[in-house]
């Protein structure tokens, strides 16, 4: 087993500008808790040179080391992480005397499409962006900021045959003269955005998915679009903006060569702590007003809703249905119901449920359980992905998938994929939903999902609907 080592350090500048002497480093990560909540946000962690970087697509997988080693297979890329895991381990012991929950260990995301590997599901839509469905890079070393109690660490671990020089690199950034001035970001991308349906053609979506409600199939389902936009601003600054307009608890930006991710997601997927487990899904939205008194009614609106309620209480029973499967009989339970959450442009409806791993119960074996999460899927979660895959005319690739850490020690913490931009070659793609049941109003149902764009659309300087269609929009 090895020992993890952990170094308090001394620092001024706060994670987000020491990510810029990063940022420009292939496979380099930060995991951003842009609001500070001692629960969700305590902690932020950054990193580069990873000494195994793994990508999947559909059952390709690639392992590429930083020796120049490569090997290419063909399997379930869950039962390829899960061994890879497994090789390597550390002691537990040694982060829990810091709080740390995260050493070292794998860094990236699990697109939408690692369903597949879950479930026998359709294949209609087309994968028209052709990004690996999963990239983890490996970790020796990260550093950590632990905003409670306002301390810094570098910390990793030494592996026998295994040498990467992230230590000094992460040293350099720290020691680099760093600007601690705020400063104005400007939108620079331009032309407004793009998107995979019409307002016409998404309220006649939202009624194809009620079809299957009325005959039974399903309770409800998530229907989303997709935008899109040229990039003509550096990806980075794109970040800054969003963090400024759109702060959350489990922010991220990942520069992984074939794809950069920039998300500001409220929501956590998955978290795991030794044998405690627990999962926080979003269902529920209401938008924020510049007016006081509206925004004070938007809430109250939403609070009484029965609409969003009873969306709500299925998808948390479903996340327990998920839970149950990996968690000690009787330990499955919400320990949070339906609290209301402020963000800068939304209210939510939030509830936390949690539970207690049966012996032996792997990170890997959690995620293939709940992937992906029943907050963005709909009820009952399998007939719902299909329906998702009838309706919806592209792939989600990233989007609804998670993004977050795989400590070497078997902590976990993921975040649903939403609010997120994906950038490939020159263009910026990012993907908003919600909720279809029963009694749902298309048009309403069309303008949450620009209420939900704002911060994004914020950060992109887009302050108009988007008009702009795509050929070929629905």
């Amino acid at each position: 087993m090895n020992t993890p080592f952990i170094e308090e350090i001394k620092s001024d500048i706060p994670p987000h500008l020491l990510f810029k002497e990063l940022q420009s480093f292939p496979y380099s990560f930060f995991l951003d808790s842009a609001i500070g909540r001692e629960t969700q946000g305590r902690f932020s962690f950054l990193g580069c040179e990873p000494f195994l970087v793994f990508k999947s697509k559909r059952d390709s997988v690639s392992l590429e080391w930083n020796d120049g080693r490569k090997k290419l297979l063909r399997s379930n890329p869950f039962f390829v992480l899960k061994e890879l895991f497994q090789r390597f381990t550390i002691f537990r012991g040694r982060g829990q005397e810091y709080g740390i929950p995260f050493i070292a260990g794998g860094v990236g995301y699990f697109g939408y499409d690692m369903k597949d590997f879950i479930e026998r599901l359709p294949d209609i839509s087309r994968d028209d962006l052709s990004i690996p469905d999963c990239g983890i890079g490996f970790y020796d070393t990260v550093l950590v900021f632990d905003h409670l109690k306002e301390k810094s660490y570098l910390a990793g671990v030494e592996f026998k045959d295994i040498r990467t020089d992230a230590k000094n690199k992460l040293r350099a950034a720290l020691s680099s003269k760093i600007s601690n001035t705020a400063r104005e970001y400007f939108a620079e991308t331009g032309g407004g955005l793009r998107s995979n349906f019409t307002k016409a053609g998404y309220m006649k979506t939202v009624e194809e998915a009620k079809e299957y409600i009325k005959k039974g199939d399903i309770y409800q389902v998530n229907l989303s679009q997709r935008f899109e936009a040229d990039l003509k601003s550096e990806p980075y600054e794109i970040y800054l903006r969003l963090r400024d307009a759109s702060p959350a608890m489990f922010a991220s930006y990942l520069n992984f060569k074939d794809v950069i991710i920039i998300s500001s997601s409220p929501e956590r997927f998955l978290m795991k702590t030794g044998s405690y487990i627990e999962t926080r899904p979003i269902k529920g939205t209401s938008p924020r007003s510049s007016d006081p008194l509206t925004d004070e009614l938007n809430e109250i609106s939403l609070k009484e809703s029965y609409k969003d309620r009873a969306e709500h209480i299925m998808i948390v029973d479903l996340e327990r249905n998920d839970l149950g499967r990996i968690c000690e009989y009787g330990s499955v339970k919400p320990t949070e119901f339906i609290i209301l959450e402020r963000y800068s442009t939304v209210f939510h409806l939030v509830s936390t449920v949690s539970g207690r791993l049966k012996e032996g119960i792997s990170p890997v074996d959690c995620l293939m359980a709940a992937f992906p999460g029943g907050s963005i899927t709909g009820a009952p979660k399998v007939r719902s992905m299909e329906v998702i895959e009838a309706l919806e005319p592209v792939k989600r690739s990233l989007y609804t998938g998670a993004i977050g850490y795989i400590s070497f020690d078997g902590n976990m913490d993921t975040s649903i994929v939403i609010r997120t931009m994906v950038i490939k070659g020159k263009k910026l793609y990012f993907q908003v939903g919600g909720g279809i049941v029963f009694d749902s109003d298309p048009e309403r149902e069309y303008y949450e999902t620009l209420d939900k764009a704002k911060g994004i659309m914020s950060a992109l300087g887009i302050e108009k609907v988007p008009i702009e269609k795509v050929p070929g929009a629905f």
